[in-house]
């Protein structure tokens, strides 16, 4: 029996291609006469260059610690969150570390994984499916951090511009529009039928190998496909009115466009235009508005005390945006149905360490527990992916792996 060479159907090439979003169906059986639950939702925010260990993790364990300085712009929301300490992917690389931080998985070794380097929030995508507007969201100022992968390797890149995002989310296509938009989906969908049928054909001539890449490819293409059966049900469904004047396009990309950022997903979610979003911080933006000098720049600080003290101003007007994210979902009442996962890849940007994260979850109604230190010896070392794995259950999602993980996260619960 031949074998036959499948690259020209590659599987990453083909979704690159069609460029759409991979998601599946949320099933939900419901008792009769049952009250519907309340959505879940998950918003994840990542930070390229990590934060000051000194100034981010507290002194002691327990929910009687003392603040630090950076969770100190967080304080009035202490009961509902807990950070971290001793969790990370045993990730390096630097920079290139940074792309695990919602994945578990480095790129470069993401070939070995039946899932490669997918990150929990396309997971959490395809547990919601068609249930909003909008599987997922990824927004985020400049070019981000890398942090948002499907499962066939391919990275997300975030929607980095308010005006953009705001459109999306509440401006209502015209008629010409939609039928334009209509016609595209159709087109994709028959191109999808001849490469199905194309691939079928195939399949007789295979070894076992091939026979597993095309069924893989085939896979993809029904993903697609329902996908492409998601975007149609949504075309002519009106957009909810936002409480917000619109967004005006100022072509910017600065540090001072977060809170709008916070103020449109806080919106997403609350509308339910989507279930699932993330907000990256990248390596570079510009800081000027804040009267120091450039983000990378800081980073690598080196302990001085000229740059430590300006990057302080830059880590403390992040938190007090988070703060004001915390507001507005609690302003907005899902704050206890919303799991905030926040962090980096990077804990030490100066040293370039993926060891040790600064992690923190918050909202989804847990129990929190203030400052969690997990072991940190290397044999009794709790995976990052642990605490991800339990979040996506927590979500929803019913699986028993994620990344490295080794287990669920038991020093937590999740119920």
């Amino acid at each position: 029996m031949r074998s036959m060479n499948l690259h020209s159907i590659d599987r990453r090439s083909f979704l690159q291609g069609v460029g759409v979003a991979l998601a599946l169906p949320m099933l939900e059986s419901r008792a009769r006469g049952a009250q519907p639950q309340r959505p879940r939702r998950i918003l994840a925010i990542g930070n390229h260059l990590g934060f000051y260990p000194q100034a981010f993790f507290p002194k002691v364990a327990g929910a009687d610690y003392v603040s630090s300085q950076t969770l100190k712009n967080i304080e009035k929301h202490r009961k509902n969150f807990t950070v971290f300490s001793n969790l990370d992917h045993d990730a390096t690389g630097g920079h290139s570390g940074v792309k695990a931080f919602l994945t578990g998985i480095r790129k470069e070794e993401s070939a070995g994984f039946p899932e490669k380097n997918v990150s929990l929030d396309q997971i959490a995508a395809e547990h919601s499916g068609s249930a909003a507007r909008f599987p997922s969201i990824t927004a985020g100022l400049a070019e981000g951090t890398d942090m948002c992968w499907t499962r066939t390797g391919v990275r997300i890149p975030p929607v980095n511009n308010p005006a953009r995002l705001f459109q999306a989310l509440f401006v209502q296509s015209s008629k010409a529009e939609r039928d334009l938009e209509r016609q595209r989906l159709g087109h994709r969908g028959s191109v999808l039928d001849a490469l199905r049928d194309s691939a079928k054909s195939l399949h007789g001539d295979l070894n076992s190998a091939d026979r597993d890449k095309l069924d893989q490819y085939l896979t993809s293409v029904r993903e697609v496909e329902r996908r492409l059966q998601m975007s149609k049900a949504w075309l002519d469904k009106p957009k909810p009115k936002p409480n917000i004047k619109e967004v005006a396009d100022e072509g910017r990309m600065h540090i001072e466009e977060m809170p709008l950022f916070f103020d449109l997903l806080t919106l997403a979610l609350q509308t339910d235009s989507t279930r699932v979003a993330t907000f990256e911080i990248p390596l570079h933006f510009t800081t000027s508005d804040l009267n120091v000098g450039g983000y990378h720049g800081l980073s690598h600080h080196s302990k001085g005390e000229n740059k430590l003290e300006q990057l302080k101003v830059v880590e403390d007007y992040i938190f007090t945006q988070v703060n004001r994210l915390f507001d507005g979902l609690q302003e907005a009442k899902i704050f206890d149905d919303t799991l905030v996962v926040m962090g980096s890849g990077m804990s030490d940007g100066s040293k370039h360490s993926n060891k040790d994260l600064p992690v923190l979850l918050a909202g989804g109604g847990l129990k929190h527990q203030g400052h969690v230190v997990c072991p940190a010896d290397k044999h009794k070392r709790v995976p990052l992916s642990n605490l991800w794995l339990s979040s996506l259950q927590w979500f929803g999602v019913e699986r028993e792996r994620f990344g490295k993980s080794n287990g669920t996260f038991s020093q937590m619960d999740f119920s």
